[in-house]
């Protein structure tokens, strides 16, 4: 057994899989108090331009690190207006911030594109990614501000009866979730791929959401999940060095069809989804 050969598919499947853990484990929190937000892959990609345009222009690590996940935090903090405070659909305003963060990361980063930078080291995220999830965990099921987040998910008339202010809690956790993208993009920007190039998130956004309901909402699932998904990415590179001749064009849709077929088999079990899911989720709150 190659144990070198083995231990490299580890390091590579560890490198390619944080950004879907950051973004992931975002949603979740998102989600968990009752809104969902599909604008993940437009906040990864300005996040990503933010921080690597930072970087260029300052050529300081921090700057482009805070420069980057503010960029998530104004960008989620708008998304949380609109559905919070005027109401609108939670898909729609989603979709069209995917929308508007693809467009507006492909004219930032026009003139920057192809110009070089010196990465920084994957390996300090990676170890925080891990940190993260389990103290999300913690949070969300052993003190009092996971029971809000939840209590407000599940049922936020009887949260806000009971005292807890509904549109604060989900303000908060919306714009988590918008900073975790934007760390996601910064990561694969400055230390995944330190580059700029216009979409370069490839539809990750897209499957940290898949991500979120085979995870069933649980933290530590989701990080199995994540690389999972990864090893299924990683898999398809190391199938096309052993040979394998089958068209290039199937490799490159193996991670998005095995994310399909996973939604599949864990949408066929409406009860466990039934159970898991925010009873409130995509439902807008209206105080009597």
């Amino acid at each position: 057994m190659n144990y070198d050969l083995i231990l490299g598919i580890l390091n590579i499947v560890l490198i390619s899989t944080t950004p879907l853990v950051f973004a992931g484990i975002g949603e979740l929190v998102t989600e968990k108090s009752g809104v969902l937000n599909l604008g993940l892959e437009g906040l990864m990609l300005v996040g990503a331009v933010s921080g690597f345009i930072s970087l260029v222009i300052t050529g300081n690590y921090f700057y482009s690190f805070i420069l980057s996940i503010l960029s998530g935090a104004i960008l989620s903090s708008i998304f949380a207006f609109f559905v919070l405070r005027l109401l609108t659909n939670q898909i729609a305003t989603g979709l069209a911030l995917t929308i508007f963060g693809i467009g507006l990361s492909a004219m930032l980063g026009k003139k920057f594109a192809g110009t070089p930078i010196n990465g920084l080291s994957p390996y300090y995220l990676i170890i925080f990614s891990f940190i993260l999830v389990f103290l999300i965990n913690y949070i969300l099921y052993k003190t009092k501000a996971g029971l809000i987040i939840r209590a407000v998910g599940e049922n936020h008339h009887s949260a806000y009866a009971l005292g807890y202010d509904v549109i604060k809690t989900r303000y908060l956790t919306i714009i988590f979730g918008g900073v975790m993208c934007s760390l996601a993009g910064f990561y694969i920007s400055v230390c995944y791929a330190p580059m700029w190039q216009e979409g370069m998130t490839a539809g990750r956004g897209w499957i940290a959401l898949a991500l979120v309901v085979f995870a069933t909402w649980k933290p530590w699932r989701l990080l199995v999940g994540a690389y999972i998904f990864g090893g299924v990415a990683i898999m398809q590179m190391n199938l096309q060095a052993f040979g394998v001749k089958l068209p290039g064009q199937f490799f490159n849709m193996m991670p998005y069809l095995a994310t399909l077929m996973v939604l599949v088999f864990i949408s066929s079990n409406k009860v466990r989804l039934k159970l898991n899911a925010p009873s409130s989720l995509t439902i807008p709150f209206i105080k009597d």
